[in-house]
């Protein structure tokens, strides 16, 4: 029997990403890395729309943090 090396990715959505606002994307850990990278859509399970709108979220919050 051969067995995988490799365990595919399993995907974590869980909240609607597009009723999100930049505050509830930076509370997201499941899309983040521990040192603050967005995660892949294939790890993440999320749409390409959806995607592209948690990187922009995601990408506010840093900005308004660093605005303060």
């Amino acid at each position: 029997m051969s067995e995988k090396s490799e365990s595919s990715p399993t995907p974590v959505k869980t909240k609607n990403v597009l009723q999100m606002n930049f505050i509830d994307a930076s509370k997201q850990p499941q899309y983040v890395t521990d040192t603050g990278r967005i995660l892949h859509r294939k790890y993440t399970g999320l749409s390409a729309k959806e995607q592209r709108r948690f990187t922009r979220l995601v990408k506010q919050g840093r900005n308004n943090l660093t605005s303060k």
